[in-house]
């Protein structure tokens, strides 16, 4: 109650309320314009926030991030274009709705399922913060490198189509992250003779280049899209009372979505593809998911904004980010020299608790904010895309250079927009790029932290923490294994089958 209290004391303060109002209206604008999306928002506001107290600036990414996909939904919903990414999911049942003629009811599901699995979430928290509070002292350094590896190897593995290129990426990430003046050898690393690398390659410089300028690149060459839908009829109330009718697949889906987001390197996608598989098993209706069912939307949403408050467990917890955005808001509490991890649950619990209410603001100032302001919101979607594609452009430079005043840094923010691109066109993963520099080097710095205290290497095994992190990881790489075998030995087998018929 004590933390309660002093998070609440933090959190009533002018700047940090600006924050919280800014960053949830944005982040529901920001969501809505397809293209866009948080990543980019949070890309070019990271230097922004530096130059703002802590917890105004981590605040704002906040609101940001957990409003987006609330506004991603609208797109998704009217005109079959995903705001963000993570939105993909609810044209399969929010679209067929608004071609029925019940646009209304879809975004009214839409809404307060993610109002429902975002406040699931924030619940599932101040649930577990004793735990928390208690098990995260108990991390040392080598039980936090292998929570990092385990992030690596969860990261590699959730990109199930696309893992040898997402170990590819994640490697040159952890590539990056060793590049330029090691502190602890003073000697230089992989730099080549050139001075400007003795620095290193900054991690906003990459995440700028690969999220924001990339996409800035890919809208000023594609077209202009003309979207103009049919403003919404009635009022958009009353959806929480269709949530309740259908509270067993909301349920499972937002705790789906918890689960997910606490765990580094799976996230949203994961989340919403369990959640929806569930629902349609479970459903008595299956023959109606992908046609307009209202649970395959609940469970969509649902998942996808549980997760953005799960994904804040791990970072704050043990400073390991569980996908780009939290990794991107690491630097935050690096520039404040506020370190993540569990000192920060033992010493500033009330820091953590003002975060979380801040997190439970969000939700219900974006769902009224919504409710009153749909149609309003439909101006956005008509916004030409090679506009935007130009401001993304000029506040991604602008961003990069005043970090460190440095024209460099602005050639590499190209050059990884440039990457970016190319990486898009393949349909290859940009994020495991980001989380490699970041587990990289939290695992590079462990790694050098526990190495002291240990003799060999059961060492590293010889605590109750580390010694089941360790067997998560054996299990998670033995299961992948056993399920790439059936896989192969399935294709094989109908091969054969196939030459046999020939």
């Amino acid at each position: 109650m004590e933390a309660f209290l002093g998070g609440l004391d933090l959190l009533l303060n002018w700047q940090v309320l600006a924050a919280v109002v800014i960053g949830s209206m944005g982040g529901v604008i920001i969501g809505a314009i397809p293209g866009v999306g948080p990543p980019i928002a949070i890309a070019i506001l990271l230097p922004v926030s530096f130059a703002l107290p802590p917890l105004v600036g981590l605040t704002m990414l906040l609101g940001i991030y957990g409003s987006s996909m609330y506004g991603g939904a609208l797109p998704a919903i009217l005109i079959n274009t995903p705001g963000t990414p993570v939105n993909a999911l609810t044209t399969y049942d929010g679209y067929p709705l608004t071609q029925k003629g019940e646009a209304g009811r879809a975004l009214k599901l839409a809404y307060s399922a993610s109002l429902f699995g975002g406040l699931f979430s924030i619940a599932c928290f101040v649930l577990m913060a004793p735990m928390l509070a208690w098990i995260a002292p108990q991390f040392g350094s080598r039980e936090i490198f292998l929570a990092a590896l385990l992030g690596v190897i969860m990261v590699v593995f959730a990109h199930r189509n696309q893992m040898l290129a997402a170990g590819m990426l994640t490697a040159f990430g952890i590539f990056l992250s060793t590049i330029g003046l090691d502190t602890t050898s003073y000697t230089m690393r992989f730099t080549f003779g050139q001075s400007w690398l003795v620095s290193g390659v900054d991690l906003i410089v990459v995440t700028t280049g690969l999220f924001a300028l990339s996409q800035a690149f890919v809208l000023l060459v594609d077209k202009d899209e003309d979207f103009r839908p049919e403003p919404i009829k009635g009022s958009l109330f009353g959806g929480l009372g269709e949530i309740l009718r259908h509270k067993r697949v909301a349920s499972i889906a937002a705790g789906c979505g918890t689960v997910m987001g606490i765990m580094p390197g799976v996230g949203e996608f994961t989340a919403q593809f369990l959640s929806y598989t569930y629902a349609r098993r479970t459903s008595k209706t299956p023959e109606a998911f992908g046609k307009g069912s209202p649970e395959g939307l609940i469970a969509s949403e649902s998942a996808n904004n549980a997760v953005p408050v799960a994904a804040t467990i791990p970072l704050l917890a043990l400073g390991i980010p569980g996908e780009a955005l939290t990794a991107m808001m690491l630097s935050v509490f690096y520039v404040h020299n506020v370190v993540p991890g569990p000192q920060l649950f033992q010493s500033h619990m009330d820091f953590v608790m003002a975060l979380y209410i801040a997190l439970f603001a969000i939700n219900i100032i974006v769902f009224l904010f919504l409710l009153s302001t749909t149609n309003l919101l439909l101006k956005v979607l008509q916004i030409p895309t090679r506009l935007l594609g130009v401001f993304i452009f000029l506040l991604g430079f602008v961003g990069v250079y005043t970090l460190r005043n440095s024209i460099n840094d602005c050639i590499i923010a190209a050059a990884f927009g440039v990457l970016g691109v190319i990486l898009r066109r393949l349909d290859q993963p940009i994020v495991p790029i980001i989380l490699g520099m970041v587990l990289g080097n939290i695992m590079e710095v462990k790694l050098r932290s526990a190495m002291p205290r240990i003799d060999g290497p059961l060492d590293f095994v010889n605590r109750p923490i580390a010694a089941i992190i360790f067997a998560i990881i054996v299990f998670v790489i033995a299961r992948q294994i056993r399920a790439t075998y059936l896989n192969w030995r399935d294709g094989h087998q109908a091969t054969k089958d196939h030459s046999r018929q020939g």
